[in-house]
């Protein structure tokens, strides 16, 4: 009984140190041997590690449902950008082009660079419209194929050909094309190293920088496990996965740690801590930082 004691004791002093995270102690004895094996080891380095120094301020995200759950990524991206930087808020735009369901091939990338068209006029904070000069569109274009896409065997050509052609088009625009790695489904946790190696491989033979929002997922999921990331499909994300790739996504974009931004969206504040904390994590580990 006194070594039960103990052993007790001893979890709750390392949850303490780790923070409040409303894990119970045996949960989180549980889970520190899982962490370990869960997260995946990325078998190819991203060539491309950084936007930098000249980090861009606007955004166009293509993509699908993964995108637009949780009232669209692109929302939660701008607002971490202008809670980091709120002197220069006003020169951060984002906007987010989706079809359910839809793999990069869905998608007419030409159309959405054209003169007049998305991103000729935008809305504050007080809900007035802005009129944005013409010119450049976007400073990037952040683009994620269908969930499986990458990795399907009838499929994954596409993807590689689709990326390069879309690249093309986004580079013609003055814009840098930047790949959204995605998640595995919380029942295939496989999917996970099989999306990171296509991905990278993908963006390294077309400069562009990938984010890990995938690898975070699995670093998450060893964290802790009780934490939900995904909707009742299994397949798209929680108010908390759509947080945590929001975070990955700043991070990644603009070089800084999503770590005491002060915007949480939903999320509540120890939570909000810690998907920071694995966000900044993952960036640092998939860059060789």
């Amino acid at each position: 009984m006194q070594m039960v004691r103990t052993g007790r004791l001893i979890a709750a002093l390392v949850a303490l140190a780790l923070g409040s995270w409303s894990v119970a102690p045996a949960a989180l004895a549980q889970s520190a041997p899982q962490a370990a094996a869960a997260v995946p080891a990325v078998q190819t380095r991203p060539k491309v590690t950084t936007l930098g120094p000249d980090f861009p301020k606007s955004a166009l995200f293509v993509g699908n449902s993964f995108f637009y759950y949780n009232n669209g990524i692109h929302s939660q991206v701008l607002a971490l950008e202008k809670a980091a930087d709120p002197d220069n808020k006003a020169a951060y735009r984002a906007i987010m082009v989706t079809i359910g369901g839809s793999g990069l091939d869905w998608h007419d990338m030409a159309s959405y660079f054209r003169p007049g068209g998305l991103g000729a006029y935008t809305f504050d904070d007080q809900n007035n419209v802005v009129f944005n000069k013409p010119g450049r569109l976007f400073d990037v274009a952040v683009m994620m194929d269908c969930s499986q896409c990458p990795i399907h065997p009838q499929l994954k050509a596409a993807f590689a050909s689709e990326v390069k052609k879309d690249s093309a088009i986004v580079r013609q625009n003055e814009a840098r094309p930047v790949l959204f790695m995605s998640w595995a489904y919380a029942d295939k946790p496989e999917m996970t190293a099989e999306l990171a190696e296509a991905y990278t491989t993908v963006g390294n033979a077309n400069d562009a920088l990938v984010i890990p929002a995938g690898l975070a997922f699995a670093r998450m999921r060893a964290r802790q496990p009780e934490l939900n990331l995904y909707a009742a499909d299994k397949r798209h994300p929680s108010p908390a996965g759509s947080y945590l790739a929001a975070s990955v996504i700043f991070a990644a974009l603009t070089g800084r740690s999503p770590v005491g931004n002060s915007y949480v969206g939903s999320i509540d504040a120890p939570t909000a801590a810690l998907i920071q904390a694995v966000a900044w994590e993952t960036v640092q580990d998939y860059y060789g930082k």
